[in-house]
């Protein structure tokens, strides 16, 4: 993630966002349940009050005249059973306490109003619910009302609201953990697909430049759309610089060789010195340049193709007879011995064409720089699993002091001075081992009389 501002977490703030709303719907749930069960159970504590108070009211007779009240033991009891809070009753006829608490506060009933009464109040310091029974009486021939109040303390009932209010709570709590559950897996769920959209990215190979062809989310369609589009335009970009490098080697290679016949051509014609040096010196620019152009062509050649490495079973046996075979005409115009040391099949995984450009620096510029009448030695060899390919020359050896730089680009040895180079050659041949697993040794023979540069490849 180099280089990747972040902004945040998709997951984190969707889960967050679902977190909160879980909260604000399990206090709401909370509270509708709390004020549900609070009216439900002052609605049936009142019932219970109505039907003692009812109770009464029908055990009241009228005889001669006269209003008896009957208690009946069921009118008190049926309270008992419901908590141990105390019961306060009385029974008014017009203004007159028949029985009961006579300083038990009772509203004072409206000309015709029948319907029951429920009020909560302080009745002996304590806080009491009461409901109150009102019926019309006409005793000789007067009207008047009867009311009947019954109150009972309301501990109990507080006891049992709190005890609602615990299950409610715990309601909340249960739903605000279910809900957060539900959150984590819905933002994990949610973001599934993108996680899945970037790894199925992230393993595709550097060649694979196919366009994004799997179901997405609506939501992830332009994203999915305007990366198939970036895809198509860097596919464009990368033929069109392959194809180019291709030209360009061409375009440039064989203007200069056309040059420099033409230049030897001319120096086989021309008798003067002064001017026989001129095209001397001009055969070695041409010569200079050209090398240069082709080697960093093949740098950019080496760069693109290590950057979408395609392997494919390479033996190395073969590729070095080939290569040694190709520049033996080269070799013996210096009177140099090519010597080839292999026996056995060398295969490793890799690319051919970087593998035999790599290979064809390190053999070329052994020649290059071995004196004339010398050996090249090429040797393969299997060490533990990988596969090398060692080229020593009897050109003097490397300076000590540069061993570690020369396989930078454009860095040369001090002893390398008036031989045609550009400082690419170690350097793609490094960057060709790295790109296949492998490395570049450099170092002098134990004599001091050369210098070796090993390829190293794992085995196939």
């Amino acid at each position: 993630m180099s280089g990747v501002r972040l902004s945040g977490s998709i997951r984190r703030r969707l889960t967050l966002q679902l977190v909160g709303s879980a909260a604000v719907l399990a206090a709401l749930l909370f509270v509708i349940v709390q004020t549900f069960t609070r009216d439900l159970a002052e609605e049936t504590h009142d019932r219970i009050l109505l039907a003692s108070a009812t109770s009464i009211m029908d055990a009241v007779s009228v005889r001669s005249g006269e209003v008896t009240v009957d208690l009946p033991y069921a009118a008190l009891s049926m309270l008992s059973n419901v908590s141990d809070d105390r019961v306060f009753y009385r029974v008014v006829l017009g203004r007159d306490t028949l029985t009961g608490y006579p300083d038990l506060p009772m509203p004072d009933p409206q000309p015709g109003d029948d319907e029951p009464l429920f009020q909560t109040l302080d009745y002996k310091g304590e806080s009491v619910r009461m409901a109150t029974a009102v019926r019309r009486l006409s005793l000789n021939g007067v009207p008047t009302h009867l009311a009947i109040s019954v109150a009972q303390t309301r501990t109990g009932q507080v006891e049992r609201l709190d005890a609602l209010s615990r299950t409610a709570l715990m309601l909340g709590a249960g739903f605000f953990a279910v809900a957060v559950l539900l959150a984590v897996w819905a933002a994990q769920s949610s973001i599934r697909p993108l996680r899945d959209l970037a790894g199925m990215v992230a393993r595709r190979g550097p060649k694979d430049l196919r366009p994004v062809a799997r179901p997405v989310p609506a939501e992830m369609a332009p994203l999915v759309s305007s990366l198939n589009s970036f895809i198509d335009r860097l596919r464009l970009s990368l033929s069109r610089s392959e194809d180019f490098i291709a030209e360009a080697a061409h375009r440039v290679r064989t203007p200069l060789a056309t040059v420099r016949t033409q230049a030897e051509n001319t120096l086989h014609r021309i008798e003067r010195p002064e001017n026989r040096a001129a095209l001397r010196e001009m055969i070695r620019a041409i010569d200079e340049s050209s090398r240069a152009a082709g080697q960093l062509l093949d740098h950019a050649m080496v760069s693109f193709r290590v950057d979408s490495l395609e392997r494919s079973p390479v033996d190395l046996t073969e590729l070095m007879h080939e290569l040694v075979d190709r520049l033996r005409p080269v070799a013996d115009l210096k009177d140099i011995t090519l010597v080839l040391e292999a026996t056995a099949p060398h295969p490793i995984l890799g690319d051919p064409i970087l593998v035999q450009n790599a290979g064809r620096n390190l053999l070329d510029n052994a020649i290059k720089y071995a004196p004339d009448e010398s050996l090249v030695r090429v040797a393969l060899n299997t060490e533990g699993g990988m596969q090398t390919v060692a080229i020593c020359d009897q050109a003097g050896g490397f300076p000590t002091d540069q061993l570690d730089q020369l396989t930078e680009r454009f860095v040369r040895g001090r002893n390398a001075e008036g031989t045609v180079g550009s400082g690419l050659g170690l350097t793609i041949a490094r960057e060709v081992a790295e790109a296949h697993g492998g490395r570049l040794e450099i170092r002098n023979t134990q004599d001091g009389a050369g210098a070796c540069v090993t390829l190293v490849f794992p085995s196939a």
